[in-house]
Order: structure tokens, then sequence, then C-alpha cells
């Protein structure tokens, strides 16, 4: 059934990540008619967009077509639109696809649009750094390091790199870097790691972030914790490094930003549309049942929402839109309160190297959390087809020594130091 102005849906999902797909997933055989709607076409499996962008993996094995995903969900359909606007009284959406308008009349709503990066009132620096939200991220990302590597030997900032944010992304793209330049491509490279905290994935903290610090160090990179980006101008990041002891500046052609995150834009047209309280990072301050401001059928899960100091991590965007659903479906009491199981967290640095932590108490690291990583992954990457392609890739690139998702570079332009540039 396709959208067309005052179309019924019972539920509206706007956003294919994690918690819309597993909304979407939840509605399967409980008799609601359902609308996905999402800005790309793709389900992005965005944990491990650093190995699109080193080369580990290709674009399309983390980035499988939503309605393919979907297909046998006949209740739900999915159209690629930009929702503009929302009437919470009457409850209509409206959506801009195929150059024109569509408005939708739904009886519940749930919103899943996640999170874009934030530069911490430097906008700027979003056209001098290369971050990692979407998959054109990744490729744009991918192109650029081809094109380092391929530089001449005499070229030091095509192979000098600053990675700023020392969470979970930032750590995995040095440590993946780093051994890229060691094992594939067999060059000298200049890695620093910039972090404002005291440590190297500040949320495992104790021995795991230490652990991960020798293990980057290990790996050639070198770790400024305690340490701000001060200014990215004309090929030169300019670092204030243990809290302003000293002042460093590095010129190279490549920052990548993983450091903070913003709201995306559609918690702004929610947030006015409800009344709902915001964040600094514009976050939606929703309520103990996920429901948006004062109103009931408006619910709003994973990266765009704060609630109770939950991370922003995939699996509390998927529970969230399974309780969402539940409450709407009635499997769950109106109001019922979300809680968030937490099953651990887990980052890997390089090749057999990796950290997990399950609970306080339950910690390991090495090639054991290494193994887990795989196996955690590949659990929930979507599609039979794209697991079985991560492990032939993974296979060439952690036993071997190959990067097949270069094969997709058809074309590497040159670095282009007027990304940089002031």
């Amino acid at each position: 059934m396709r959208t067309d102005d005052a179309t019924y849906y019972d539920v509206v999902i706007v956003g294919s990540g994690f918690g819309g797909l597993a909304a979407a997933r939840r509605l399967r055989g409980r008799g609601e008619t359902a609308l996905l709607i999402s800005s790309t076409p793709e389900h992005l499996f965005q944990p491990l967009l650093y190995q699109v962008a080193t080369g580990g993996l290709g674009r399309e094995d983390i980035a499988p077509r939503t309605d393919t995903l979907l297909r046998r969900h006949r209740n739900v359909e999915v159209v690629e639109g930009v929702v503009t606007a929302v009437d919470a009284m009457p409850a209509v959406l409206t959506y801009r696809a195929d150059g024109r308008d569509h408005r939708v009349h739904y009886g519940s709503l749930i919103a899943a649009t996640g999170a874009a990066q934030s530069y911490f009132g430097r906008d700027e620096y979003a056209d001098r750094t290369f971050a990692l939200k979407t998959i054109d991220d990744a490729t744009r990302l991918r192109a650029h390091l081809r094109a380092c590597f391929d530089a001449p030997v005499d070229d030091a900032a095509a192979t000098t790199f600053v990675v700023v944010g020392a969470g979970a992304t930032g750590v995995e793209v040095a440590g993946q870097i780093a051994e890229l330049a060691r094992r594939h491509e067999r060059r000298e490279v200049a890695i620093t790691l910039v972090e404002g905290l005291d440590d190297v994935l500040p949320a495992f903290g104790g021995g795991l972030s230490e652990y991960s610090r020798r293990a980057l160090e290990k790996s050639g990179v070198e770790v400024l914790t305690g340490s701000m980006v001060t200014d990215i101008s004309d090929g030169v990041v300019t670092v204030n490094v243990n809290d302003g002891a000293a002042t460093r500046k590095i010129a190279t052609d490549t920052v990548v930003w993983s450091a903070g995150v913003s709201a995306s834009d559609f918690a702004g047209v929610l947030a006015e549309a409800t009344g709902c309280y915001t964040d600094r990072a514009g976050r939606l301050l929703v309520n103990d049942d996920l429901t948006v401001g004062g109103v009931a059928n408006i619910y709003a899960i994973g990266d765009m929402t704060s609630l109770r100091g939950y991370p922003g991590q995939s699996p509390v965007a998927m529970q969230q839109g399974r309780h969402a659903v539940d409450i709407i479906t009635r499997k769950r009491a109106p109001g019922s309160v979300f809680h968030y199981r937490d099953k651990g967290s887990m980052s890997i640095i390089s090749r057999g190297r990796a950290v997990a932590k399950l609970t306080e108490r339950i910690t390991f690291r090495g090639l054991m959390a290494f193994v887990a990583w795989l196996g955690v992954h590949l659990y929930y990457l979507a599609g039979v087809g794209n697991r079985a392609k991560a492990v032939v890739a993974w296979v060439r690139s952690f036993v071997g020594s190959a990067r097949p998702g270069f094969d997709e570079v058809v074309e590497a332009p040159r670095p282009e130091p007027a990304r940089i540039a002031g």
C-alpha cells in the first residue's frame, strides 16, 4: 500500500537503525499495519563502520536494504523519505519523498532517528575532518586512506593520522589504521589518538582502559589523554596536551573525529510538537515508558533520547524498540517503565586484542575478548549472507593480511589538504 494523502497506519516508525528495525520486527504477526520511514534505503550496522573505512569489510556487508530485511513482514511497508513535520494532536505526520510531501495519520509513532556528530560548537570542523556516522562517511574515509597509502614515501602529512576521541570508535579506528599500515601496506605511519578525559575507553575504566592504552601504544599509536584539540586549520591540528602543560601542532591530511554526539534534527521536530524538554546535546528527555512530553502515543528510542544515563548503544535502542511495540500492542500495560538489561560492552583494538566487560566483576581481555567480539557482532549482523561474507573477510584480514574492502575503491582521490584548511 503506497502512502497518499490521509493514509492511516496503526504504527509509524521513523528510522531504520537498530531501534527502528527491532520495533518493525516486533510487530510481525500482531495485526497492526505499519509504515517505516527512513532517510536512507539501508539498515546500517553502525558499530562496524570503521571496518568498512579501513577495508576490512565491504559497503554492502554492513548496510543491507531495509525493505529486504523486512520482506517477510507483510504488515510493514518501507519508504525512503524525510519527515518534515509532526502534528501531535490530530496524529498526523508529513514526510517528503519522490519530490513531494505525503501526509500520514498514525495510531502510534516511534521515533528512532539516532544521533549526529557533535563538534562542541566548532561546526567548521565538519568540513575539515572525517566522521563515521553513515555508510557514505565510511566509504569516503576508505578512499582517502587508500590515497594516503598510495602517496609518495616522503609525503609525511599523507601518512600522519589524528583520531579525536578515545571511545570505542576512536580506539577501533586508530588500532585498525595501525594494523592496516603494518600488516597490509607495510608503511611507516604516525598515529595520534587524542582524548579529553584521563582514560582510553573511559566507559570501561580500570584495568581494561589501561590494557587498551598499552595495546594501542604497542601497535605504534601515540595516546594523548587529558588533552584537547583546540584548532584544526591549514593542514595542522593544534592539541592542548596534559591539561595545558604543552601545546602540540601536528601536520596531517587526515583527522578522524569521533568525539561527541548530538541528537538528530528530528528530535527538535518532536520536541516542538510535544513540548518535550531536551538536554544540551538536543536529546529528548523521554518519560520512563519512552513516551515523549505529554503525548501518550509518541515514543522515542535510542541515541536521540536521554533516560537514566543509559549508554548510546545499539542494545539499548533495540530493547527500547521492542518495549514500545509491546505497549502499543498491549503485550505490556500502558505506562510500563522501561528497564535496560545490560549485557555488557566490548571493544576491539587490533588483531587478537580486545576488551569485554559483562559486569563490574566479570571482565576479560586479549584473544578471548577478541573471539567473543567476533561472535557477538556476527550474531547481530543482519542477514545470513552478510554473516557469511563477514566471516570470509575477517579470515582474510585477521588470519591473512588482505583488506577486501579496498577492492571496492575504483579510483582513490589524492589526499586533499584543503579539507582541513581554515
